[in-house]
């Protein structure tokens, strides 16, 4: 899951507001031609369609990754072996990329919305290593536990009151900062930066722990494909609303491109990994039927037998 350090669409490439007009005295200038809801939601002053479109596949995007990690929740809650399906490792790198990515975010001043969609991102990565944990403890013990059960619950009720009120005590802290010095200001946005070039590293390295699990069992079952199907369609839609942009700029498009490169290699990357994931998906697909099918064989065949011999004795 990546997360943008800007969103495309709307920034010239200095950081500066885009197509503003409006005195100098206000705080917020006007944007005389922007569309409306793109103002209010994103703060952003977008007159031309080229950045609309942005903007439009830029919400797609964190849409798709939005929902991407709800699938393989509900698919640990039905089948109960999650540790078997998916790789900690997978989960590891996921969660270590979105508290970078978090953390590129906050040190860069990205958009409340931003902020906002990455930490439900790190939400969703808490409640799949719970998940994983629970199960595994589960299984693997003997005897019952109950109070596991309770744990998780209160960990998931705990980290879900801490990450509803994250959000806005960051958005409150960066709106009291003092404005810092030039050279301050710099190194850390540079630091974000880092982080984001982090987030893409954890990002890739993400899937490859999974891509080997799924080798060494030689199946996919337990783990949901629209995990990886919505994180594909987010990773895509992404780059694209990053190219579509490009007609818009008045700036450099080369700086554009340098800017958002860290979150284009982990986004674009990821997607290319995804794609060798779909093709584990289809060829292990053949496998899990065929023990369905012996296993349904099985009560069928000895009754038969059982009447035959019993024939025979007669």
């Amino acid at each position: 899951m990546a997360a943008p350090p800007r969103f495309p669409g709307g920034k010239s490439v200095d950081g500066s507001p885009a197509n503003w007009s409006g005195p100098a005295a206000l705080s917020r200038p006007l944007c005389v031609n922007g569309t409306p809801w793109i103002l209010y939601l994103l703060e952003e002053c977008v007159d031309n369609v080229w950045e609309y479109c942005s903007v439009v596949i830029g919400l797609v995007s964190m849409f798709c990754f939005l929902l991407s990690t709800l699938p393989q929740v509900y698919e640990a809650y039905r089948n109960g072996n999650v540790e078997e399906a998916m790789s900690f490792g997978f989960l590891f790198f996921l969660f270590s990329g979105d508290v970078t990515s978090f953390a590129g975010c906050y040190l860069t001043s990205q958009l409340p919305i931003q902020t906002v969609t990455v930490v439900f991102y790190i939400f969703t990565d808490v409640i799949l290593i719970s998940q994983f944990l629970y199960y595994k403890i589960k299984n693997s013990s003997s005897r019952k536990t109950p109070g596991l059960k309770w744990l998780c619950s209160m960990w998931c009720v705990a980290a879900t009151l801490v990450l509803l009120a994250l959000p806005k005590l960051i958005i409150d802290n960066s709106a009291n900062l003092d404005p810092q010095s030039p050279a301050a200001s710099k190194a850390v946005e540079i630091t974000g930066y880092i982080c984001g070039y982090l987030a893409s590293v954890f990002y890739l390295c993400s899937r490859l722990p999974q891509l080997y699990k799924n080798f060494r069992r030689q199946s996919t079952e337990g783990t949901s494909y629209m995990l990886f199907a919505l994180a594909m369609m987010g990773n895509g839609t992404y780059g694209l609303s990053v190219i579509v942009v490009l007609p818009a700029l008045k700036g450099s498009k080369q700086t554009f491109i340098i800017k958002h490169l860290a979150w284009l290699i982990g986004s674009l990357g990821v997607l290319i990994l995804d794609f060798f994931v779909t093709a584990q998906f289809i060829v292990y697909r053949k496998n899990n039927p065929a023990k369905s099918k012996t296993l349904l064989s099985v009560p069928e065949v000895e009754p038969l037998l059982c009447e035959e011999e019993e024939l025979s004795v007669l």
